[in-house]
């Protein structure tokens, strides 16, 4: 399996079920992620490697490994003056 079909496959959704009598305001659609490492049994040899910088950045040396974090709480939004906000 390639390294990008495991990144763009590692996100999942499901339909919750909402109740009649539910309070809130009803989640109608939920996702979440499913690490890569789910997918790898054992660690095979010769894996590509990423170079010794980047690897540092992402968090892992072997590409197959590398999920993406994208914080869905602590989103910033850039203003028309090009400033951040919460």
């Amino acid at each position: 399996m390639c390294v990008k079909e495991l990144q763009s496959s590692q996100e999942r959704s499901y339909t919750p079920f909402i109740g009649p009598f539910d309070p809130c305001v009803p989640v109608t659609h939920k996702t979440y992620v499913i690490p890569p490492n789910q997918y790898i049994v054992f660690q095979p040899l010769n894996l590509p490697q990423f170079p010794l910088q980047e690897a540092l950045k992402l968090g892992t040396l072997w590409p197959a490994l590398y999920s993406p974090y994208e914080s869905r709480r602590g989103r910033r939004e850039q203003t028309k003056d090009g400033n951040e906000s919460l």
